[in-house]
């Protein structure tokens, strides 16, 4: 690479050549040496790499300041959740200014014969505690003197006085489980390393279930710790032994039973233990054997029917209803009874339980909804029509928070590009929808703001949305400069959703899109089809035709493009630098999977054989091999002048390590021809999300938009 004052400096990664081989193919590595963690030569290297970004983006630190200020200033820092009732109990959580982390707590309920005052949150004070206010988690005190903190769940038993949680202080995402009692405020005596997401009692309150991981930090084993006894004598419950499935849990909606399943990208298996029976063992309801992607509720008491969500001759999903005598090993899909039909059009996300109706999550024109149906006659020619609560915004998310048996409404949470999140209750005896609250948001005019709604056009003629995010009073006769934003992996969705740091880059004049590119979501299963394993390119040629899209309409300034992207997200940004490094003026790859070829071939490596069927499996197939060696970031780096580029990691992320933008940085700066600065910045003490605690999060996203914003020639001046 060109040296000049903006390269000269730049760290030289050593050339320490190994060869990886597979299906006759020989592919030499020089870089691989940067995999040991623990090395001090690897450790001294990524530091001079970061001093290095520091050097570079000096100029950056007032607009980082000043960006970092206004998400501060136009967040209310003390404020509080709507609270929630369970089990005779408002929970609420509290943030506090000047604290980093969130406060979890609770007032006692009061009961009456009026259902809906007793099901009226109370009103809080953000400032002053509830009279009779118990706090029952701090997360600032447990965060005190550690270099990481995550909350990684929590469960609460039946009586309501004790609680279970798990906590984190390295990033890695193996957390403590811990138990308090909540009457006296002490620690129980058991203590449990290494447990996953994921926890509940038992109805008795005798049993906490837990999860663990295995050496690839795939969830694995659901265990079962009996209160009082040492944890080494845990009972196993549960193992999933395919390397390639994902394990969890959940309860039943009456929480007398254990539903677990074991799944992944293609196809499920659920299986339930009757938690009150000391004997009984787990049973099989859907087998994997069927290959059906599915979700399982289970009516509760003695209505033993399951309500199923599932993909049986219906990409999109359908919900089906079925006697459990009926579930099993040879259960046929085709025998039960349909609730709602597969539609084309409409993505059905899943469903939950209250006692009088369904709950359905779906997705229509790339909007999440919620939808009801009556329990009453559900299943019958008799079955009650769906109903949608109506919102007057095109694109919005509306997602269903809370529901269960004992509530006689539903939670609704609600937000769109400029709208801050709202809360609504949905009364279920006249479906009367009571707004609750609205994200206070300092300083902000959603007039000032403009969400539409454009479509590019791929090569193959496929209709790509975009959502394109603007002040409203933004001169679009000219072309403008555009940060745009993609993912498009995993079927995750890209939902419309306000964020406070992205006011800072629109009120500085750019343009802020997003490209809803094949693989993710948004249009049902077979955008996401068109998107995976040997479509996986679709994914990248989407983002660059949706980039010549805004060039061509005038919307992007050809000279001012700046692409974002991470995770999956960054394995795109990784693509579109090859594809088409002409077009963009950055690129800013978070946490980037770069290097996905050498990841997934080694199936020790932390979740490699889960990504089997997102991507193909190239040990055994090697036309999967050869079609990932032909878009693998770091394997098609060319003597090219890439733009500027900041691929920023985390040392500590277990789900894309940071070996991987470690090794892609030091070969474009390699094999490159360009004179643009290629950065690497990683958090020495974070995760796959940066460091913890929402002011370090917000300067990580300073961070990111000001090296956006220098690229786009929006490094002077105030915002507006």
């Amino acid at each position: 690479m060109t040296s000049d004052s903006m390269t000269a400096g730049a760290p030289l990664a050593a050339k320490i050549p190994t060869t990886r081989e597979f299906h006759g193919d020989s592919f030499t590595d020089n870089y691989e040496w940067l995999r040991e963690k623990t090395s001090n030569q690897v450790l001294d290297h990524l530091k001079a790499e970061n001093s290095y970004t520091d050097s570079v983006t000096s100029n950056q630190e007032q607009l980082r300041a000043d960006i970092f200020e206004e998400i501060k200033s136009r967040t209310v820092e003390t404020d509080l959740s709507v609270p929630t009732r369970r089990r005779g109990w408002w929970y609420y959580t509290r943030s506090v200014e000047g604290k980093p982390y969130t406060i979890q707590c609770r007032v006692k309920a009061e009961d009456s014969a009026d259902a809906r005052k007793d099901w009226t949150p109370p009103e809080i004070d953000p400032v002053q505690p509830l009279e009779g206010e118990q706090v029952l988690l701090d997360g600032n005190e447990l965060a005190e003197g550690q270099p990481f903190f995550s909350l990684g769940g929590m469960a609460i038993n039946e009586p309501s006085n004790l609680l279970a949680y798990c906590i984190d202080t390295q990033g890695d995402e193996r957390f403590t489980l811990y138990i308090k009692d909540l009457e006296t405020g002490q620690l129980l005596p058991d203590v449990i390393e290494g447990v996953f997401y994921g926890l509940t009692f038992s109805p008795d309150s005798s049993t906490v279930y837990y999860l663990v991981v295995d050496d690839t930090w795939r969830p694995h084993q659901v265990r079962a710790h009996k209160l009082g006894t040492d944890p080494a004598t845990d009972t196993v419950i549960f193992q999933e032994d395919d390397p390639g499935m994902w394990l969890g849990f959940d309860l039943s909606t009456d929480h007398q039973q254990l539903l677990i399943s074991s799944g992944n990208s293609e196809y499920a298996e659920t299986s339930v233990l009757d938690l009150n029976d000391p004997q009984a063992q787990v049973r099989l309801l859907v087998p994997r054997s069927l290959r059906l992607l599915h979700g399982v509720d289970l009516l509760p008491g003695a209505d033993a029917r399951a309500v199923i969500t599932h993909d049986y001759q219906a990409p999109n999903n359908m919900v089906s209803l079925v006697e459990l005598s009926e579930l099993g090993a040879d259960t046929d899909p085709a025998s039960w009874t349909t609730v709602l039909a597969h539609e084309s059009t409409v993505k059905v996300e899943g469903t939950a339980l209250t006692a009088t109706h369904l709950v359905l999550s779906v997705r229509r024109d790339t909007c999440e909804r919620v939808q009801l149906i009556a329990l009453e006659s559900l299943g019958t020619e008799s079955q009650q029509a769906i109903i949608e609560p109506a919102f007057d915004e095109e694109l919005f998310t509306a997602a269903a928070t809370f529901a269960n048996l004992e509530a006689p409404l539903i939670r609704i949470g609600y937000t769109s590009d400029f709208t801050p999140a709202r809360v609504y209750d949905l009364w279920l005896d006249d479906l009367e929808l009571v707004l609750r609250k609205q994200t206070p948001v300092n300083d902000y005019d959603s007039a000032q703001y403009l969400s539409t709604r454009e479509w590019a056009t791929a090569a193959d003629g496929t209709k790509i949305p975009l959502t394109v995010m603007r002040r409203a009073d933004l001169d679009t006769s000219v072309p403008n400069p555009v940060l745009l934003y993609g993912y498009g992996s995993y079927e995750a969705s890209m939902d419309p959703g306000f964020g406070i740091p992205r006011l800072s880059v629109l009120d500085r004049g750019v343009i802020f899109v997003i490209a809803h590119v094949r693989g993710g979501g948004e249009l049902g299963r077979d955008w996401y089809l068109q998107g995976k394993k040997l479509t996986k390119k679709n994914t990248f040629t989407d983002f660059v035709d949706a980039t010549n899209y805004l060039i061509d309409t005038g919307w992007a300034d050809p000279a001012r493009i700046v692409a974002l992207g991470g995770s999956a997200g960054g394995l795109l940004m990784g693509a579109i630098a090859n594809l088409a490094p002409q077009l963009y003026t950055a690129i800013i790859a978070q946490v980037p999977f770069v290097d996905p070829l050498t990841s997934i071939l080694d199936p020790e490596l932390p979740l490699s054989a889960l990504e089997w069927e997102e991507w193909g499996n190239p040990i055994e197939d090697k036309e999967v091999y050869d079609y990932m060696k032909s878009y693998s970031p770091y394997e098609n780096v060319t003597a090219v002048s890439y733009p500027r580029i900041a691929a920023v990691t985390s040392l500590n992320d277990t789900r894309v390590l940071y070996v991987e933008p470690a090794k892609w940085v030091a070969k474009l700066r390699e094999v490159g021809t360009g004179s643009e600065p290629i950065l690497l910045k990683t958090e020495m003490e974070g995760g796959h999300g940066g460091a913890s605690g929402r002011y370090e999060a917000w300067k990580n996203r300073a961070w990111d938009y000001a090296f956006a914003l220098n690229a786009l020639g929006k490094n002077t001046g105030s915002a507006k």
